[in-house]
């Protein structure tokens, strides 16, 4: 297990020797000591990457593509350890951490075959004069900055595209769960990146290490995923440098069941897109609008479905749903179903911390929920379902829309039309359609409002780290 800061190629200790202790949510024990990296080790990692990376951006595409191939596989080969190390820093149930490494190793391959697609554009200028001619250049040296919800994917979606592209990187991952990321630097290592074109810093000192490197000149992207409050706060920091950002921000998903839908197939979605991550998600359902018509129907067979989940050590045999992170978690997850119970809402699953050794929080259904309480207007960062009714549609997408976020929105309807005249109002930059899931390399992965800037994944994932130059030439 590797425990040190990773800088152009080399594992080293802090500069001041300080270390922090990473904490199984399971068992609230520390499992492992991490260096925490300093201001000079963040600012050296910088120049070596910023000396690394012209020389990888000089590298064919098709050079770079290879690379990213090879990391696929070798990924591939370790998505038992991988898997592994996630429960044991995060706490999420076996079965979902495996679905976070096949999703994670997954964004190698396709940005191994999105490599070679750096598309410019010629044409004639309009007076005739000149031919315009546009290329596609990398960005320069990224800070890449990772939550602790999704420990291997956050980082792989944000170090593949920009390694395509020919940028080097820093990446900085949540204090919770580094220990994930330097498994993945390690393996990429292997998989022959060049010293110093990835650089891993994990540190307690987020703040300042962060600040420190936006207001380094050498830096010219950082990719953030996170919560919009702290999104707002790096938006400013990154203002002083003129930093250009992409940032992915919170969530507050709405779930809405229709009076025609099929509620078998609403609740076997509702339990994706609720209980996916064990509700840590900023994709994750956390405002279920039902039909009036249905809406007795779906809140027994939801409340149902979520009271049937093992709940336990992510490890365990039959798990679905393991530890919240850590105990401010449980925390916060409480004060907002509190809140909603002492406005009236009735608990028909969970409704209360578990009282045991570790970080547990019980599969959530509140119904009747008021329209004022806390749990409608912030997000909800674990397994809590508030299920509200309705009867018209216009009423249900003004309560869907009246929110400062716009990552994503879930829909049911038997009525395809319906469906995807809902999906056009519905302000968000995913919508989940008769489907539970949005998430895939291959979609631009990115919402409307307060939830973020620019897109991840897809071909668009890799423009992110592209800048355009302009050529006026003549022949």
């Amino acid at each position: 297990m590797k425990t040190e800061l990773f800088i152009g190629g080399q594992w080293c200790k802090a500069s001041d020797d300080a270390t922090f202790p990473i904490i199984d949510p399971s068992t609230e024990k520390p499992i492992a000591e991490v260096s925490s990296a300093t201001i000079d080790d963040a600012n050296r990692a910088i120049k070596i990457a910023d000396t690394a990376g012209k020389e990888w951006a000089k590298r064919s595409p098709r050079d770079r593509a290879e690379v990213l191939r090879k990391a696929w596989e070798l990924l591939s080969s370790r998505r038992d350890d991988i898997a592994e190390y996630i429960v044991r820093e995060n706490g999420k149930a076996l079965p979902d951490a495996i679905g976070e490494t096949n999703y994670a190793i997954e964004f190698f391959r396709w940005y191994s075959e999105e490599a070679v697609r750096n598309y410019g554009e010629i044409l004639t200028s309009p007076a005739g004069g000149n031919k315009i001619v546009v290329l596609q250049q990398p960005i320069g040296v990224s800070i890449l900055v990772t939550p602790w919800n999704y420990p291997a994917a956050m980082a792989t979606r944000k170090i593949a595209p920009a390694i395509a592209a020919g940028c080097p990187v820093i990446l900085k991952p949540a204090s919770d769960t580094p220990l994930t990321a330097l498994l993945v630097a390690e393996i990429l290592a292997e998989a022959g990146i060049p010293d110093g074109v990835m650089n891993v810093i994990p540190s307690r000192r987020s703040g300042e290490i962060v600040s420190a490197m936006l207001h380094n000149p050498l830096v010219r992207k950082l990719s953030f995923t996170g919560s919009t409050e702290v999104g707002r706060n790096l938006l400013k920091e990154a203002s002083d440098c003129v930093v250009n950002c992409s940032m992915e921000l919170g969530g507050n998903a709405p779930f809405l069941v229709f009076d025609d839908a099929d509620i078998d197939d609403a609740v076997s979605g509702a339990m994706i897109a609720k209980m996916r991550n064990g509700g840590e998600a900023c994709t994750a359902a956390n405002r279920f609008y039902v039909h009036d018509k249905v809406h007795q129907e779906f809140s027994e067979k939801f409340s149902s479905a979520m009271s049937a989940m093992k709940v336990g050590p992510g490890l365990e045999p039959g798990v679905e749903l393991g530890p919240m992170v850590n105990e401010w978690a449980i925390k916060d997850i409480d004060v907002l179903v509190q809140d909603a119970k002492n406005k009236g809402a009735e608990v028909l699953a969970g409704g209360a911390p578990l009282d045991q050794l570790g970080y547990y929080y019980p599969p959530t259904v509140l119904a009747n929920v008021s329209t004022d309480a806390k749990i409608l207007k912030e997000e909800v960062f674990g397994p809590v379902a508030p299920i509200v009714s309705f009867t018209e549609d216009d009423e249900v997408v003004d309560l869907a829309n009246n929110t400062e976020y716009g990552l994503v929105s879930y829909l049911y309807t038997k009525d395809s039309g319906r469906g995807l005249a809902i999906s056009e109002r519905l302000d968000a930059g995913m919508i989940g359609l008769n489907r539970g899931l949005v998430s895939d390399p291959a979609a631009p992965f990115g919402g409307t409002k307060q939830s973020g800037l620019g897109r991840e994944g897809s071909h668009d994932g890799m423009m992110e780290y592209m800048e355009k130059k302009y050529i006026a030439v003549e022949w």
